[in-house]
C-alpha cells in the first residue's frame, strides 16, 4: 500500500492571467515559488518521517517538487512525461473566456488538436503506477509516503477515476498548491482527502 498525495504545481504568470497553459511549458512565478514552501511545509507537519517526490517534466512542475523536496529533506525528484498536463491544443495561451466563447464547457469542448479526455486518464495512470513502483523500489521493504506535483487538468481526471466519476463537480476548481491524497493498493486508487471533496 502507498499513500499518493497530488499536488497542483504552483502558480504561473498563465495562471494569474488566466490563460491556457496545457503542454506549453510556462515557468513558476514568485507567488507560485512561495505556494510551493507553504505546501511542503504543510507536508513536514503531516508526515511521519520521510518522502519520496516525483513530477511531471514541465518546469512549473519540476520547480514545485523541488522546492517541496528541498523543504522536506528528500532526494531530488524523478521526473515522468506521462505526468505532463492535458495537451489543450489550439486552446493554449487561450484566455478562459475566450475558451468558453470558442467552445464551451471544459469538459465537453471540442478543442481542435487537443488530447482527447480518456488519453489523459490513461496515460496518467499509467505515470502514476510508474511513480509508485519507482518509490517502492528506492525505499522497500518500507513503505515511505509519495508525493507527486501535477497539472490541474490531470489531477481532475484522476480523482474522477477514483471516485467513479463522483468528483469534482463540475465548476470546482482545483486550486494551484492544492494536495489531494490517495491510497494506492493493488495498482487501485481510493481517494482519502482533497478540497474537491469539500462539496459533500
Amino acid at each position: 500500500m502507498t499513500i499518493l498525495t497530488l499536488v497542483r504545481h504552483g502558480e504561473t504568470d498563465w495562471n494569474r492571467e488566466r490563460r491556457i497553459q496545457g503542454s506549453t511549458d510556462i515557468p513558476l512565478n514568485d507567488t507560485g515559488r512561495e505556494q510551493a514552501r507553504a505546501v511542503a511545509a504543510a507536508l513536514r507537519e503531516s508526515l511521519d518521517g520521510d518522502a519520496v517526490v516525483a513530477s511531471s517534466d514541465l518546469s512549473r512542475a519540476a520547480e514545485t517538487a523541488r522546492i517541496i523536496a528541498d523543504g522536506l529533506g528528500a532526494a531530488a525528484p524523478r521526473t515522468y512525461p506521462e505526468l505532463r498536463e492535458r495537451g489543450y491544443g489550439d486552446a493554449e495561451g487561450v484566455g478562459v473566456e475566450e475558451f468558453h466563447a470558442r467552445w464551451g464547457e471544459w469538459a465537453v469542448a471540442d478543442v481542435p488538436n487537443a488530447e482527447p479526455w480518456p488519453v489523459v486518464r490513461e496515460r496518467a495512470l499509467r505515470g502514476l503506477e510508474r511513480a509508485v513502483r519507482d518509490a517502492r523500489a528506492t525505499t522497500a521493504p518500507i513503505a515511505v509516503p509519495l508525493i507527486v506535483v501535477a497539472h490541474g487538468a490531470l489531477i481532475r481526471e484522476v480523482i474522477r477515476h477514483a471516485t467513479a466519476e463522483e468528483f469534482p463537480l463540475q465548476g470546482v476548481r482545483l486550486a494551484n498548491g492544492s494536495a489531494h491524497t490517495f491510497v494506492m493498493e493493488r495498482e487501485r486508487l481510493r481517494l482519502i482527502d482533497s478540497p474537491a471533496l469539500a462539496t459533500i
